[in-house]
This record gives C-alpha cells, sequence and structure tokens, in this order.
C-alpha cells in the first residue's frame, strides 16, 4: 500500500496525516503519541477508529497538526485517520460511520459582539 494523505479538521485545529501499512507507530509532530497527548483519554480518541475497524497496529501514521487545544487537536487527527482509512478500504465507511468519525464537527466559537462582555454575554447591571 502506497501513502495516503488526508487532513481533518475540528474548531481551529487542522490535522495532515500520512499513512502507511507498518507496525502501528502514531508519531505527532515529531512526537510519539504517548509523549505529545499525556492523557491517556485522547490518545484513545485519536486510535477509535483504527478500533472500529480492528487494524490496530497495522499503520504507520505520521501526523503534521498545528491549531486548537490539545482536545481539538485529537478530534482533527481522528477524523483524518478515518477519512484515510475509507480512501484505502471502501467497505470499512458503513462501521465509521455509524460511530460518527465521517463527520466533520462544525462547532465553532460564537465571536465578540460590541455592547458585550462576550458573544452573548452582557455586562453586569446597574440599577444606580
Amino acid at each position: 500500500m502506497e501513502i495516503s494523505n488526508t487532513s481533518g479538521r475540528r474548531k481551529t485545529s487542522v490535522a495532515r496525516i500520512y499513512m502507511q501499512a507498518g507496525q502501528g507507530n502514531i508519531t505527532i509532530n515529531g512526537r510519539d503519541i504517548k509523549a505529545y497527548f499525556s492523557n491517556e483519554l485522547l490518545e484513545n480518541i485519536v486510535n477509535q477508529p483504527l478500533a472500529t475497524v480492528e487494524q490496530v497496529g497495522q499503520y504507520d501514521i505520521k501526523v503534521n497538526v498545528r491549531g486548537g487545544g490539545i482536545s481539538a487537536q485529537a478530534e482533527a487527527i481522528r477524523l483524518a485517520i478515518s477519512k484515510a482509512l475509507v480512501g484505502d478500504n471502501a467497505e470499512v465507511r458503513p462501521a465509521l460511520k455509524k460511530e460518527g468519525f465521517l463527520t466533520r464537527d462544525p462547532r465553532m466559537v460564537e465571536r465578540k459582539k460590541f455592547g458585550k462582555r462576550k458573544a452573548r454575554r452582557s455586562f453586569q447591571f446597574s440599577k444606580r
């Protein structure tokens, strides 16, 4: 199998991945997944699509990710891996779609409006 190259996004995070058959090494921004995500929950989020199609440890994945926080980055990587798996084998699409791994989460931070403290929060009201 040749290298498949896909991208995934979440909030302001953009993940670009290069996936090829291998021993299951996942490298994120030049660091091992365990070093990059100190939280095991985030590692599990990244591995969810591979676990769903029972292919953990069959692909080497090199990830470039920037923007957003670590949770958004983990979910962006999850989307990219899911898209790469479907590109490699279209038969896994229904299983991944059922879990919702192929849907780009459209929720973004709402912009701040003038005359307000945040997007919707008003300044404290003073009666006098």
